[in-house]
Formats: C-alpha cells, sequence, structure tokens
C-alpha cells in the first residue's frame, strides 16, 4: 500500500479529502471473500441483506470450497464485500472526493453514496445477477481482454460482420475487453491479432455483459429500478457511461439500466480523476483489479485497498 506521511499531501491538505473511493465489479470474488468481516461489527450488513431477500446470504461469503458458483451469487458476493469494507470505515473517514464503481461496482458506488438504501441496492443487486444469469444461460456467449490495442483497433475488429461482437470495457491504455458471441470473439481477436494485439484472457464470466445481448435482461432491470427511490448523493459519483459526475438529479433509473447493454469507459473515468485532482484511489472490497489499470492508466495516483479489517485500520490511520 502507498501512503501519505500523517495522512496530510505535501499543502497540509487530509489526502482523503482529495481521494475516490471505486468499487469493483464482478470478475474478483473469491472464496471466503467475506471471512475477515466475520466477527465484525459490519457484519450485521450481511443478516439485513438475508432479511431483504428472505434467504441465506452468509454461506456464499464465507464458502470454504470455492468462489460463488453463479453469475448471481458472484454479484451479491462482491457488492456485499465491498459494502462490509466501507461500512468499516464510512462514520470516520467521512465523504471522500469522489465515488465509482466498475460495471457492478456502479450500484456499490451509488449505495455508498448514499443515492441507494442498502436494502434496496441489495434488492437490485440480486435481482440484476438473476436477469443476467437468465440471460447468459440462453446465449452461447463471453468477454475477451485484448492488449496491446488502441480502440480504433478494437472497434475496427469487432466491425467484423455479421454484428456479434463489441468492445465493453475501455479499462486503460492498450487495454480493452471485447465481448460478443463465441463466433464473434473468434472473428474479432483474430482481426485483434493481425491488428497487433498480442495478448488475450478469457474473463470468468459466462456471457457478453456491456453488449446488446443483455438487452432482456436490461429492459426486465429497469422495470425494478422503479420500484425503489433514488436519492442525492453526499458526494458526486461518476457515471460509467459518460465517464464525468453524474449530477445530483442523474436519471440513475434510467442509466443503470442502459448500464447493462452499453460499454464501462474506465480508462477515461480514471483520466477524469486526474483531472479533477484526485490523489489517490481507494479500491473497496476484493481484488486488485482496479489498482492495476490505475497504475497503468494514471500511476500519479496513490491506490490503497480496503478488504479487511487491519487495511480498514491503517486506511484511517493514514488518510484521515
Amino acid at each position: 500500500m502507498q501512503v501519505h506521511t500523517h495522512g496530510r499531501d505535501g499543502a497540509g491538505e487530509p489526502v482523503w479529502s482529495r481521494c475516490v473511493v471505486a468499487f469493483p465489479g464482478q470478475g474478483g470474488q473469491g472464496p471466503r471473500m467475506g471471512l475477515a468481516w466475520r466477527h465484525h461489527d459490519v457484519w450485521e450488513l450481511v443478516e439485513r441483506a438475508e432479511a431483504a431477500l428472505g434467504r441465506p446470504v452468509a454461506p456464499m461469503l464465507l464458502d470454504r470450497a470455492a468462489a460463488p458458483r453463479t453469475t448471481a451469487e458472484a454479484q451479491l458476493a462482491v457488492f456485499m464485500a465491498s459494502m462490509l469494507a466501507w461500512e468499516a470505515v464510512r462514520k470516520a473517514a467521512g465523504p471522500p472526493a469522489l465515488f465509482a464503481g466498475h460495471s457492478l461496482g456502479q450500484i456499490s458506488a451509488l449505495t455508498a453514496a448514499g443515492v441507494l438504501a442498502f436494502e434496496d441496492a441489495v434488492w437490485l443487486t440480486a435481482h440484476r445477477g438473476e436477469l443476467t444469469e437468465a440471460v447468459c444461460r440462453g446465449q452461447n456467449g463471453g468477454m475477451v481482454a485484448v492488449l496491446p490495442i488502441s480502440i480504433d483497433a478494437a472497434e475496427k475488429a469487432c466491425g467484423v460482420p455479421p454484428d456479434d461482437c463489441w468492445l465493453a470495457n475501455d479499462n486503460a491504455p492498450g487495454q480493452v475487453v471485447l465481448a460478443g458471441t463465441e463466433a464473434g470473439l473468434v472473428r474479432a481477436t483474430e482481426v485483434a491479432r493481425a491488428l497487433g494485439a498480442e495478448k488475450f484472457y478469457r474473463l470468468a464470466v459466462p456471457g457478453a455483459f456491456h453488449t446488446p445481448l443483455m438487452a432482456e435482461a436490461a429492459a426486465a432491470f429497469g422495470d425494478h429500478l422503479h420500484t425503489v427511490a433514488f436519492g442525492a448523493p453526499v458526494r458526486p459519483v461518476l457515471s460509467n457511461a459518460t465517464a464525468r459526475p453524474a449530477s445530483p438529479d442523474a436519471p440513475w433509473r434510467r442509466l443503470l439500466s442502459e448500464h447493462l447493454i452499453s460499454p464501462v469507459r474506465w480508462r477515461e473515468s480514471q483520466e477524469y480523476m486526474v483531472a479533477a485532482g484526485a490523489r489517490g484511489l481507494v479500491e473497496v472490497g476484493c481484488g486488485r483489479t482496479l489498482s492495476k489499470l490505475a497504475h497503468r492508466t494514471a500511476p500519479q495516483l496513490a491506490t490503497y485497498q480496503l478488504d479487511t479489517p487491519a487495511a480498514a485500520d491503517q486506511l484511517l490511520n493514514e488518510l484521515s
């Protein structure tokens, strides 16, 4: 972990006030990802989630054998791991400069910023997972990380007919994620290789997220979004769709629904963080994906992990 002496920058300003709190999406889940919080006060969030859903949540956070097995379980587990970690510092640290979330992490960011009530966010996350999982079962698709490649080259690779592969994530300079049908991915990766791409990594997800192939899930999710209330954020939340802070009265119902079929503009989001004066990025929850992307895109951002009680204590000591 990179830290600043006594939690203040060169101008004597608390570092926390210049940090972006960022939440990961599906893909960083692992076995026993909630174990570190099992005997912490924040575990009450798991009990609240179980009451809201009317079913167990703890097992997917404590399972010794494997990571959550289904898309629905993975999304809910990643959300819960993020919320447990955030709750450990929320009151003591206060609001950061910005909130952001990658893909599913957008819901986590909105919850941390006070736009969504926790129980509503749990319910939405569960339905998002179930809806996308149902679509995945009916399709033969996936996602592939490609590097090095430019956005223009990636879009050219996806443009090979028929229209069945798309740019799903613009994650970092030279690093994108393509998503589509199996046949579409084969064609697109062949073109990408001819255009100079050298590495291809299949993501551990069962479908083509952030593409038109998720239209059915997006429509159904939109119906669910109309049943919950959205408030004003305590600090701005970056939108995956625009890579800019959303307005306090942003149409999040529409944005979150369209988010399932539109690309994640994470590289541009990181560039905005730096341009807005951010000095650090705090990755909340499981994994190190966002920190690694920040090292590629914005190395001037100090990165911090918030994933265990010990990390929470250190973060509060160093950045408050």
